[in-house]
This record gives C-alpha cells, sequence and structure tokens, in this order.
C-alpha cells in the first residue's frame, strides 16, 4: 500500500524529505505541492490544484506498493508571493501549483509536472511510470 505522508510545515520539510530518502533508499517517493485547503470548503483556493487532485490519486493505485506519496500545502493565495520559503527552497524552486515531482537521490535526475500538466492524464501515466 502506498505511504501517504503530509507535510503541515516548511520547517519540517527537509527533516522529513531527509529521513524518508533514508528509509526508502530506491523506492519511488513523489511530493505534490499545492495551494492549502479551505477549512470550509476542504478544496483547495488553487483550481487547478482541484482539478489535479483526483487524476493524481487515480495514478497512486497503479504505482508499486512501497512507493511514498508526500502531500505538501504550500500555503494561501496570500503566501505564494515572492518569499514563499517553497520558492526559495534550493531544490524546490517552486515557480506554480501544482507541482508534482518525483524525488530522487539526485535533484539533478528529479522530474516534475506543474499546473496544467498534473491534470493531463497520459502526461500523470508517463510520469508515474517511470
Amino acid at each position: 500500500m502506498v505511504q501517504l505522508i503530509r507535510i503541515s510545515s516548511f520547517k519540517e520539510f527537509d527533516n522529513i524529505i531527509n529521513r524518508i530518502v533514508q528509509e526508502r533508499r530506491g523506492q519511488n517517493i513523489f511530493l505534490v505541492l499545492f495551494g492549502n485547503e479551505n477549512p470550509y470548503t476542504g478544496k483547495s483556493w488553487c483550481p487547478d490544484c482541484v482539478n489535479a487532485e483526483p487524476l493524481i490519486r487515480q495514478q497512486l493505485d497503479k504505482v508499486p506498493a512501497d512507493t511514498v506519496y508526500i502531500e505538501v500545502p504550500v500555503g494561501t493565495r496570500a503566501d505564494g508571493k515572492p518569499d514563499n520559503p517553497y520558492r526559495l527552497h534550493p531544490r524546490i524552486q517552486l515557480k506554480s501549483i501544482p507541482t508534482l515531482i518525483k524525488w530522487t537521490a539526485n535533484a539533478e535526475t528529479d522530474r516534475r509536472l506543474v499546473e496544467r500538466e498534473c491534470t493531463q492524464v497520459d502526461l500523470l501515466n508517463a510520469f508515474f511510470s517511470v
């Protein structure tokens, strides 16, 4: 079964990611960075994130059981510009949401889908199958 993890604050991001990479060396690790959910609706303020979420989740049914899927809410709409810590993070360098990352041992081999790419089923199939 896919292990689902949610990182609730930027302060814990690096520690959690580093621990998972050490524990799961060689296994699939996927991150999705998205806009925080509205507490009243349970949906992200970001329309592209809302559209991508069910399509990404469908893909998780097809991945190996030892896959780790990490949800990373990056903040509210007001938190997005320009000093959001995920924008400034040396490895993530977030530009748009949603951003889906296949996290690898080396940043240069990470793969990404960004924004509307996360809603294209053919791209998602290829992304999760590698």
